[in-house]
């Protein structure tokens, strides 16, 4: 049964105009609004860390479902590897600043595929005894990575700012984790990479390649495929696909190819850029803010990162768990 027992978002008061990245860039503002699909989003201001909207999430999470900081046996931190301060430990300085000073703390760098990874270490941590209760803190600075200067980094003016934080529990889950399936395609190790500029690390991306919107398909098809295969499930059975928020068009085409319907996926790109690696957290989250999970629901996440990595995550969601805290003091679920 160990899974999600409980997740909070959280977004900075700040936001990021495309109308200002037309102005800097150069480039025509109807050509960066069809790759962002709206004019503003959340994103962090010039001197606003992400670790501290990863706190906040964390300490929501902590005060709602009653969990003292002992209780707590690890923390990990899931992003990119960027983190606000070089060479720290953004998962320790969480865990401090919560009072949690008995756990493991540490990063794990996949780019927007690591809080999936990480949710499937700790869930591995927890079913080998290891802790009862584990922390993952979803969290990046993306947007503070972007040259909106380089009109060749258009294709990046999407990137938004979050914090998740995501309570895993060997018991009383509202989501259990069914599966995890994952690859790496190395061969697209280095078609992304940071630079310094002007005392600042910036995103570039190498010549253009093509091939990647195939890989994305074929990767995630064929994760699918192992994923249902392994649960005895087929397309139809999906209640619910959500993505990582990073291509509109990749993820209409996935849903095509794939036969899964719109409406089994949540759209945010009309309000909310690529928000990292909690993308899919914001949407799961809605899902549940919307009243439109059911008990047995099965939820296939897909997540990627640079790199390339490319993963699927099969949930199952716990409607009527009475300890499960997930929507405890917001909601009042059919049935709990």
């Amino acid at each position: 049964m160990s899974g999600i027992a409980d997740i909070e978002v959280v977004l900075p008061a700040s936001s990021v105009s495309m109308t200002e990245a037309a102005r800097s860039s150069g480039v025509d503002l109807a050509d960066i609004l069809k790759i962002t699909h709206s004019e503003s989003f959340p994103a962090l201001a010039e001197d606003e860390p992400s670790w501290e909207l990863a706190r906040e999430a964390g300490r929501r999470i902590l005060d709602r479902t009653g969990l003292g900081p002992d209780d707590v046996q690890q923390v990990i931190y899931a992003g990119s590897g960027e983190w606000d301060v070089p060479f720290w430990s953004p998962a320790a300085k969480v865990a401090d600043a919560l009072g949690i000073r008995r756990a493991h703390c540490y990063e794990i760098t996949n780019f927007c595929n690591a809080g999936l990874t990480a949710i499937r270490v700790g869930v591995h941590e927890i079913l080998l005894g290891r802790a009862e209760n584990v922390l993952v803190l979803i969290a990046d600075r993306l947007s503070r990575m972007v040259d909106y200067d380089d009109p060749d980094s258009k294709a990046l003016f999407n990137y938004g700012d979050s914090a998740a934080a995501v309570l895993l529990s060997r018991e009383s889950t509202a989501f259990r984790l069914l599966h995890s399936a994952m690859r790496t395609d190395p061969s697209w190790s280095d078609y992304y990479k940071g630079e310094i500029r002007d005392g600042r690390v910036v995103i570039r991306r190498d010549a253009h390649r093509p091939g990647l919107a195939t890989a994305y398909v074929d990767n995630f098809t064929a994760l699918m495929d192992d994923t249902l295969s392994a649960l005895g499930r087929k397309v139809s059975d999906i209640d619910y696909f959500l993505i990582n928020q990073g291509d509109r068009s990749m993820h209409e085409r996935l849903l095509r190819e794939t036969g899964i319907p719109p409406e089994r996926s949540v759209f945010n790109y009309h309000r909310l850029g690529h928000m990292g690696g909690a993308d899919t957290m914001i949407a799961l989250r809605d899902l549940l803010d919307g009243k439109r999970l059911h008990r047995g629901d099965l939820i296939l996440l897909a997540t990627s990162g640079m790199g390339f990595s490319w993963g699927i995550t099969a949930l199952e969601y716990q409607l009527g768990v009475p300890a499960a805290q997930l929507v405890a003091g917001r909601h009042e679920e059919e049935g709990m």
